[in-house]
C-alpha cells in the first residue's frame, strides 16, 4: 500500500497540509510523511532564500510504500518518494531552485536523512516557469 501526504506552501509563506485535511484527520503514518514534507519544506525556502529566490508556489508530496495491503500499527515502510513542484520566474531562479531542493534532498533536511535510516528515499523535481517566454525581435 501507498501511504501519501502533500504540502504547499501559502501566501503567508508557511506550510500546511494540501487541501481541507488537518493534523488530527491523519494516521501517525502519514503524520511522518507530512513532518518529512514539511521539514524539506522549510530546508528549501531558507536555502532559497540565501540563494535569493522566491518561490510563487512550492508543493512538497511524501510517499512511502508500506509492507501490508492497508494501514496497521504493525506496518513499516519499504521505501519513500519525494516530489518537489516548484513554481518561479526566470531561467537563473529555475537553476537556483532546482540547486535548492537538490541540497535539500541530499544533504540538508533532517527528516529526510532519518527516513533514509529505515528505508530507501527516492526524488523527483518539477520546476515550471511562469515567465513568458521572450523572443528577439529585429
Amino acid at each position: 500500500m501507498i501511504e501519501k501526504t502533500t504540502v504547499e506552501l501559502t501566501d503567508n509563506h508557511e506550510f500546511r497540509i494540501a487541501g481541507d485535511t488537518a493534523c488530527s484527520d491523519l494516521n501517525p503514518k502519514a503524520l511522518l510523511l507530512a513532518a518529512a514534507a514539511k521539514c524539506s519544506g522549510l530546508t528549501a525556502m531558507m536555502l532559497m532564500e540565501r540563494m535569493r529566490v522566491t518561490p510563487k508556489r512550492l508543493e512538497i508530496t511524501y510517499s512511502g510504500e508500506l509492507n501490508t495491503e492497508q494501514v496497521q500499527a504493525e506496518s513499516i515502510f519499504r521505501s519513500f518518494h519525494a516530489v518537489y513542484n516548484v513554481e518561479c520566474g526566470a531561467d537563473d531562479q529555475q537553476e537556483k531552485a532546482s540547486r535548492a531542493l537538490t541540497l535539500t534532498h541530499e544533504k540538508y533536511c533532517g527528516m529526510t536523512q532519518m527516513l533514509r535510516k529505515i528505508a530507501p528515499v527516492s526524488h523527483e523535481i518539477a520546476i515550471v516557469s511562469t515567465e513568458p517566454e521572450t523572443t528577439a525581435v529585429k
